[in-house]
């Protein structure tokens, strides 16, 4: 992907970092991006060709301020990679109507916005990558993170809709399903369930280790790995699937 354009979304830490790190890694130009325009900035600056925005993607005008600085700092995007916080944990009987309609705002609304954009220019070039860092709750749901399988089901079958029609183009379109991966947001998960079930934080860590086939939770830099295959020229062939990168752990094929 020497040269092409990728923007990736809430990539100051966690998984979109991992990603950043790996597209860049690979030859792209990438813009890094999140709310604190200092870090995303910092983010950027460890990168071989990069440049950060701090942007609210969920605010008014968010989503044109980020293409716009894209286009204006490295040219029409190539690459899209949605990503976002996730929502607060909790069951479903715990879910309010209003987090409902913030789950899909934040996970498709935006995302859709950001597309509306882009595509264009990757239909018109014949060519083109949209990656959504999805969860592994898409294909099996987690009770305590409700709201995030909600919205992410929800992009992910928008995400099916929209590989089939663009596939013609050249542009491929797929989600990426972590499981365990090592980031600031599942130490939070994991902290918040120590606290529900009395557990140590070690013993509650332990024990969701236990339960992947591989015996350990994944480190970023692996999911980004997967990341940039799928952005990449050789998985030209692959769209509208949904990839999973998380040791084995979800029970279904």
């Amino acid at each position: 992907m020497q040269g092409r354009v990728a923007v990736v979304c809430a990539s100051t830490t966690g998984l979109g970092a991992a990603v950043a790190e790996a597209l860049g890694a690979a030859g792209a130009k990438v813009v890094v991006t999140g709310r604190r325009g200092d870090v995303a900035s910092e983010v950027a600056s460890r990168l071989p060709a990069a440049a950060g925005v701090g942007v609210d993607l969920l605010a008014p005008g968010g989503t044109d301020r980020l293409v716009d600085f894209a286009e204006t700092v490295f040219g029409p995007v190539d690459i899209m990679v949605l990503n976002g916080p996730g929502p607060r944990a909790g069951r479903i009987i715990e879910v309010g109507e209003e987090e409902l309609g913030e789950a899909v705002d934040s996970l498709v609304t935006v995302h859709h916005r950001l597309l509306a954009r882009v595509l264009p220019h990757m239909r018109g070039q014949g060519w083109g990558r949209v990656l959504a860092i999805g969860s592994s709750a898409v294909v099996a749901p987690i009770s305590d993170l409700a709201l995030s399988g909600i919205g992410r089901a929800a992009l992910a079958s928008y995400l099916k809709m929209l590989a089939t029609e663009v596939a013609p183009d050249g542009v491929t379109v797929n989600m990426l399903l972590p499981g365990r991966i090592r980031t600031e947001r599942v130490e939070r998960i994991d902290a918040e369930r120590a606290l529900r079930s009395g557990r140590p934080l070690a013993a509650e860590r332990a024990a969701s280790a236990e339960a992947i086939p591989a015996r350990r939770y994944g480190a970023p830099a692996e999911f980004g790995a997967v990341a940039a295959f799928l952005c990449g020229a050789p998985a030209s062939y692959v769209t509208g699937s949904a990839v999973r990168c998380d040791g084995g752990a979800s029970p279904v094929l």
